[in-house]
C-alpha cells in the first residue's frame, strides 16, 4: 500500500490548501481514527535509523546533500513511507550532530515519529522537544510541505528559529519566523520559508486577516482566479498544510476557552452611559440586587436589582432597559469579580488581561462588550477606544482545518479525550530516557493563606541554607508579591517570574538551577526554557519546586512539578496549600474547617485532598463544558462574516 502524503500547496489541493470546515460523519470519524490509530511499537523503526545512521556517518558534506537531493525525490515518488523516513531521520541526525553538536536520543526521533504520523507527543519536561520538533518540521519540509512550529511567544519563536538554523540551512531549508512587529512584506517573507516559527495568535490573526481581504475559495475558483489579470494581492500565509505545536495543552485545551477576534477601533471617545453604569454598579447591593458566582467570575440581576435599574435608568443616556441592565451587570463584574493582580495588570496607564492558566499578560486581547472600558474606569485609567469585530474563530475550528496537525507537550494524557474529539489526534505517551528521581513530599494544609505564606518562608530558609535552588509556584501575580515582599522581609534574595516581568522570562528561568537559587513564579513558570542544575544544586539534591497553587485541573499541577528531575537529574516537590484559595472555597466544609482551626496548619491532608480532587474534577468540567459551547457559538457566528462563507 503506498504511504500516506504530506499536504502541500499545488494542482491536487490547490494554492492554499485546507480542511473544509465541516462536520465529519460518525462512520466517517472512526474511519479516520481507525487509519491514524497509533504505532503500537517504534523500536524496530529507530533501530532501522540507527543502522541507516551509521552506514553513512563517514560520508563528506557533498554526499550528504546529493542523498538528500535523493530523498526529496524518494518523497514525491514514494511518499512518507517508512524508507524514506528512516532515510531521512538518519540524515538529520548526522546534520544535527555536525552543525548543532546534539545527537538526537532515542526518545526524540521516537517522538519525531509520532507527530509524522499526525499523533500527539506527551513527551516529559527536559526531554528534548525542540529538536523532536526540527527532526519532525525537517522531514516533513523535504517530502515538499510547508511546516508552521507554533510556540509559546516571541522569544521562542526567535530563539528556536535562530537556534536551529544551521541545521535547516545543511538540509537545503529555508526558516522563518514572524512575530506580532513585523511587518506585512516580511511576515509574507517568513510564511514563504520552508518552516515557519510562529505563535498561535499571531498565525491566527495572519489567517484571518487574509481571509477578510481574499474570501476563502474551493479549489476550481482558485485556479480560476489564477487565471484573471487583476489577481488580488498575495496572501501571507499558504494554506494550512502542516503545523506542530509545542506545549499543544496549553494551545489546545487552556487557550481555547477565549475566541481570537480581528477587530477595528471605532473613533470617539467612550460613551458617557459606561461612565453611568459604573457609578449606578455602585449603589447595588450584593444578594439584594445581584448574586456573585466566584467560582465562574460571573453575576446574575435579581428580580429586585432589575426592578430597581427599571426605575434608575429610566431617563439618561440609555438606547433601552435591556442595554441598561447588561451595561450594569458588567459593571458588576468589573466591579465585584476581576481582581486587580489576579485578572488583570496595569501598565503605563493601560489594563492588560492575565491568563489564568500561564500567568502571562494576554497580548492584544480585550474584554468585549464594554468590559474593558470599565476596568479600565475603576483603575483611573483612560477608557480605550472600542472596537467592532470584522472576523473570528476559535482555536477549536481553526486547527482541524489543517490538513495534517501534530504536537507535543509534558502533560496530555488527562485531556486526550477532548483532543480526539476536537481535533482528531491521539495522545502517545512517550518512555523517559532515563529513570525518574522525582522525590514527591507530604501535602502541607493550611486554613488561611497567611499561615501558608509563613511556613513557605520558613521551608524556603531550610533549603537556601542547604544550598538547593527553589522554585516557588502561586496562583496570581497578587499572590507572587506578597510571597516576594515576605521573603525579602526574610532576608531572603530572590527572583520573581510573573505577567509583569515575563520579557525577562527566560532569563529568570534559566538562572532558577543555580546553587541555592529562589525563584516566585505564577503559572508561567517558564515553559520552553530548560532549568539547568550547576554541579553544586545537583549534589545538594537538585531543584525543589513548592507548588502554593490550587489549579482548577490536575494536568496543570504536573506541568509546575515536571520542572524538577528533568533527564534523570536528582528533584523534589511539595504543596502548601491555603483552604481560603479560589478553587476550594466555596466548598461547604472547607469553610467550616477554615471556621474551627483558624490559621492552623492541618496535618491531616489526607481529608483535605478529595475536596481539592473533587473541586478540580468540577473545574474541568466547567472549563470543558465552555470550550464545547464557546465552538458551537463559533460555528453559528462563521457564516456571518466574509472568510468563512458558506464552505463548497
Amino acid at each position: 500500500m503506498k504511504a500516506a502524503r504530506i499536504p502541500a500547496p499545488g494542482l491536487l489541493l490547490g494554492s492554499h490548501p485546507e480542511r473544509h470546515d465541516d462536520t465529519p460523519s460518525m462512520v466517517t470519524r472512526v474511519l479516520r481514527a481507525l487509519r491514524t490509530a497509533p504505532r503500537g511499537n517504534h523500536t524496530p523503526f529507530i533501530a532501522a535509523v540507527r543502522a541507516r545512521q551509521r552506514s553513512i556517518v563517514g560520508e563528506m558534506t557533498q554526499q550528504l546533500t546529493a542523498r538528500i537531493a535523493r530523498l526529496r525525490t524518494q518523497f514525491t515518488r514514494d511518499g512518507l513511507s517508512e524508507a524514506a523516513q528512516i532515510e531521512a531521520f538518519a540524515i538529520i541526525s548526522i546534520v544535527s550532530q555536525r552543525e548543532l553538536a546534539v545527537a538526537p536520543f532515542d526518545v526524540q526521533l521516537t517522538a519525531a515519529r509520532i507527530m509524522l504520523d499526525g499523533h500527539l507527543a506527551e513527551m516529559a519536561t527536559g526531554e528534548g522537544k525542540t529538536l523532536a520538533a526540527a527532526i519532525t518540521a525537517a522531514t516533513a519540509a523535504l517530502a515538499g510541505s510547508p511546516v508552521h512550529v507554533i510556540t509559546a511567544n516571541d522569544y521562542l519563536v526567535a530563539r528556536d528559529a535562530r537556534e536551529l538554523l544551521p541545521l535547516y540551512r545543511a538540509l537545503g531549508l529555508t526558516v522563518g519566523a514572524v512575530d506580532q512587529a513585523m511587518t506585512l512584506a516580511a511576515r509574507r517573507a517568513a510564511y514563504a520559508c520552508d518552516i515557519t516559527y510562529c505563535t498561535a495568535k499571531t498565525l491566527v490573526f495572519d489567517y484571518l486577516r487574509d481571509g477578510v481581504s481574499t474570501p476563502r475559495r474551493s479549489v476550481p475558483e482558485q485556479h480560476a482566479a489564477a487565471l484573471t489579470v487583476a489577481a488580488p494581492a498575495p496572501r501571507l500565509l499558504r494554506g494550512l498544510c502542516m503545523a506542530i505545536i509545542d506545549e499543544a495543552d496549553s494551545i489546545l485545551i487552556d487557550e481555547a476557552r477565549v475566541p481570537l477576534i480581528l477587530s477595528q477601533p471605532v473613533s470617539g471617545p467612550a460613551p458617557a452611559y459606561l461612565h453611568a453604569a459604573w457609578s449606578l454598579s455602585a449603589t447595588l447591593v450584593a444578594d439584594t440586587h445581584f448574586v456573585a458566582d466566584a467560582a465562574a467570575r460571573s453575576v446574575q440581576l435579581t428580580a429586585a436589582g432589575r426592578e430597581f435599574l427599571q426605575h434608575a435608568t429610566a431617563s439618561g443616556t440609555w438606547l433601552n432597559q435591556r442595554h441598561a441592565a447588561d451595561l450594569v451587570t458588567l459593571a458588576l463584574t468589573a466591579r465585584h469579580m476581576l481582581q486587580l493582580g489576579r485578572d488583570y495588570v496595569v501598565e503605563q496607564d493601560k489594563v492588560h488581561i492575565v491568563d489564568d492558566t500561564t500567568g502571562r499578560k494576554a497580548a492584544g486581547r480585550s474584554w468585549s462588550g464594554g468590559l474593558h472600558q470599565l476596568v479600565e474606569i475603576k483603575q483611573g485609567c483612560k477608557p480605550s477606544a472600542r472596537v467592532e469585530t470584522v472576523a473570528q474563530i476559535t482555536y477549536q475550528r481553526f486547527f482541524p482545518r489543517y490538513l495534517r496537525l501534530c504536537g507535543m507537550s509534558g502533560t496530555l494524557l488527562e485531556s486526550r479525550r477532548e483532543l480526539r474529539s476536537i481535533y482528531n489526534v491521539g495522545v502517545v505517551q512517550v518512555a523517559l530516557r532515563l529513570p525518574g528521581r522525582r522525590a514527591l513530599l507530604p501535602s502541607r494544609v493550611f486554613a488561611h493563606a497567611a499561615a501558608r505564606w509563613t511556613a513557605v518562608v520558613a521551608r524556603v530558609g531550610e533549603l537556601h541554607a542547604a544550598g538547593r535552588p527553589v522554585l516557588i509556584g502561586t496562583d496570581s501575580v497578587a499572590d507572587s508579591e506578597i510571597l516576594s515582599r515576605q521573603l525579602e522581609s526574610a532576608g531572603l534574595a530572590h527572583a520573581v517570574l510573573n505577567a509583569t516581568q515575563d520579557q525577562h522570562e527566560a532569563a529568570v528561568v534559566a538562572a532558577a538551577g543555580a546553587e541555592a537559587a529562589i525563584t516566585v513564579a505564577t503559572n508561567i513558570a517558564g515553559r520552553g526554557t530548560d532549568i539547568l542544575l550547576s554541579a553544586a544544586s545537583r549534589a545538594s539534591g537538585g531543584l525543589h519546586i513548592i507548588c502554593c497553587q490550587q489549579n482548577s485541573a490536575r494536568r496543570i499541577d504536573r506541568q509546575l512539578l515536571g520542572r524538577c528531575a528533568r533527564q534523570g537529574d536528582p528533584g523534589s516537590a511539595e504543596y502548601f496549600i491555603a483552604l481560603d484559595g479560589p478553587l476550594l472555597a466555596q466548598n461547604r466544609i472547607v469553610n467550616k474547617i477554615i471556621f474551627t482551626f483558624k490559621n492552623k496548619e492541618l496535618y491531616n491532608y489526607h481529608l483535605i485532598l478529595p475536596l481539592l480532587r473533587q473541586a478540580q474534577r468540577a473545574g474541568e468540567n466547567r472549563h470543558a463544558a465552555e470550550r464545547a459551547a464557546l465552538m458551537r457559538q463559533d460555528k453559528r457566528l462563521g457564516d456571518w462574516f466574509a472568510f468563512s462563507g458558506p464552505e463548497i
